[in-house]
């Protein structure tokens, strides 16, 4: 359960993000709204995961999350453009997500 609430905190990470870019600097008002409650809820459940996960692991699988999200939201709702190195390290931080999550004792 504790990794599901990771997981939980990561999408409303991407979440506050991707409706932050759709705010217009806090201009609009329902992104607006949208990135307050998502940045908070993110908070919170990261919060309770780390009532059972080291704090190491879970911010670095949380952030990567975040990283991960974006980008390919980037990409998909915006039209950013990366590049092959970029790529690649976007690549290596799935791979230590993934590491992370393996060699995890709890």
């Amino acid at each position: 359960m504790k990794w599901i609430i990771l997981g939980i905190a990561g999408a409303m990470e991407i979440t506050w993000a991707v409706a932050m870019k759709y705010s217009g600097g806090f201009t609009q008002l329902i992104p607006s709204v949208i990135t307050a409650v998502s940045y908070i809820a993110s908070a919170v459940f990261l919060a309770l995961a780390l009532k059972n996960l080291p704090l190491g692991t879970a911010y670095a699988i949380w952030t990567g999350i975040g990283i991960i999200g974006t980008s390919v939201l980037g990409m998909l709702l915006f039209k950013e453009t990366v590049s092959l190195p970029q790529w690649v390290c976007i690549a290596m931080i799935v791979i230590g997500i993934i590491g992370l999550r393996l060699l995890s004792s709890e």
